[in-house]
């Protein structure tokens, strides 16, 4: 018996590893409820959705992704967010597939670009680092040949195609057999190895608030969520061509997709002012303009180049490719 245990704890821990980038397997990321399930089934692909326009200057783009939750996959819609500091970038999460099961890698924050599976999540993150955009100064700097953004109210930009891709070949949401199969590059591994800081209370929040909406489980939607994206976590909804949902307006009054407890709007990026990684983004000033139409997520090809080194504050913001046609 004691022998059957040993092998069981050695089998246990061969696949925890396989599924294991900064060891840990968990299916949230860090700060939402942990779900401990075997997961057999694929998520599905990514839906070509249209990003709406940057709300407030010093937001970043996360992309959106699926979930699990105790009714299986759920999309989180792709969100512009309040970063934790000066420097920092956002590295997505990504679907794992070893040995017949799925797991989740967790996103996460740093000076760096990691490996995010080579899922083509689009709008600069084609796959291999990020193209949307830069520090420069102790400001980010966007790339407007690949994000999009308010001029009228961000005006720190600049326009460049290099590296731009204008086909997609892949919309698979995870990394291993029957998705994609990309392997991290050097400078991606070593990012493993660098200081992350973990999704901010603001984007806790907007996960758990998705989990609460049984439209977003693919179950209820088949693959295909109204709500692909928001200008902010507490604010406009958008559906995949790009229309906002006036039904469901920021504020408090509105309770699809919007956390409970959100603190008021602060009028302050965190960009410009450093905060810990424990406390709470501030929500941005609501933006109504409509999200541009040509921007599609899901028409870059995912590339094994490795990211442009970021420095603090004032670095580059990494390679990849853009999402927009």
């Amino acid at each position: 018996m004691k022998k059957l245990f040993f092998i069981f704890s050695i089998s246990c821990l061969t696949y925890a590893a396989a599924f294991s980038q900064d060891d840990v397997y968990y299916t949230g990321d860090a700060g939402t409820p942990a779900i401990k399930a075997t997961i057999t089934v694929a998520p599905p692909e990514i839906p070509v959705y249209t990003q709406p326009p940057c709300p407030y200057d010093g937001y970043m783009w996360t992309p959106g992704y699926w979930a699990w939750g105790i009714g299986g996959y759920y999309w989180v819609p792709g969100v512009w967010i309040n970063p934790p500091m000066r420097g920092y970038l956002w590295t997505p999460g990504y679907w794992g597939y070893a040995g017949g099961y799925y797991g989740w890698h967790g996103g996460y924050w740093g000076e760096h670009i990691g490996f995010y599976g080579g899922v083509n999540y689009g709008y600069g993150y084609g796959g291999s680092g990020f193209y949307g955009g830069r520090w420069e100064g102790g400001s980010f700097m966007y790339n407007t040949a690949v994000v999009n953004v308010n001029t009228a109210v961000v005006h720190n930009t600049y326009q460049t195609s290099v590296g731009v891709s204008n086909t997609a070949t892949s919309h698979a949401s995870f990394n291993g057999q029957g998705g994609v199969t990309a392997q991290p590059n050097a400078q991606e591994a070593a990012v493993a190895n660098e200081k992350h800081v973990q999704p901010t209370a603001e984007q806790q929040a907007h996960v758990q608030a998705a989990s609460q909406d049984k439209s977003q489980y693919a179950s209820a939607n088949h693959g295909k969520p109204a709500t692909t994206a928001m200008n902010s976590t507490n604010g406009q909804h958008y559906s995949p061509s790009g229309v906002a949902n006036k039904s469901a307006a920021a504020g408090s009054n509105s309770s699809h997709l919007t956390p409970a407890n959100t603190n008021s709007n602060s009028g302050k990026s965190a960009a410009s002012e450093p905060r810990s990684s424990e406390s709470k983004a501030s929500a941005p000033k609501h933006q109504n303009s409509g999200a541009k139409a040509n921007g599609q997520p899901h028409n870059t090809a995912p590339h094994n180049s490795a990211p442009r080194a970021a420095s603090k504050p004032s670095g580059g913001g990494g390679g990849g490719h853009g999402g927009r046609k």
